[in-house]
C-alpha cells in the first residue's frame, strides 16, 4: 500500500500541528505567574489604597465634603463634577493619584 504525496503532506502537517499544540501548551502551563499577583495580593493592595484614601479624606474635610456631595448624582454628572473639581485643585488630584498608584502598578504588573 503506497501513500500519495498529498496524503503524506497532510499527515506531516497534522503531526506538526499536534506537536505544536502539545508542546506549546506545555510551555504555557509551566510558565510562572508574575510575582505578587494573586487575589490575596490584589485584596491587600486595594485595602491599602482604600485605607490611605480614607485617611486622606478625614485629614482634608473640604475634599471629603466634595466627594460626599456627589452622592445621588447620575454617573455622567458625577464624572463631570469630579473632573472639574480635580482640574481646579491640582494638588488634590496629584495626592489622590499618588494614593492610587499601587493599584495602577498592580494592574501593570499583573
Amino acid at each position: 500500500m503506497s501513500l500519495s504525496a498529498p496524503a503524506v503532506h497532510r499527515g506531516i502537517a497534522v503531526g506538526a500541528f499536534s506537536a505544536a499544540l502539545l508542546f506549546g501548551s506545555a510551555a504555557i502551563a509551566v510558565a510562572d505567574p508574575p510575582a505578587n499577583c494573586t487575589a490575596a495580593d490584589l485584596a491587600r493592595t486595594a485595602s491599602g489604597v482604600s485605607n490611605a484614601t480614607a485617611d486622606y479624606l478625614f485629614n482634608h474635610p473640604d475634599v471629603n465634603d466634595f466627594f460626599t456631595g456627589l452622592r445621588g448624582q447620575d454617573r455622567d454628572a458625577m464624572s463631570a463634577n469630579t473632573q472639574n473639581y480635580l482640574d481646579a485643585n491640582p494638588s488634590v488630584k496629584a495626592d489622590l493619584q499618588g494614593i492610587r498608584q499601587p493599584l495602577v502598578d498592580f494592574k501593570g504588573r499583573c
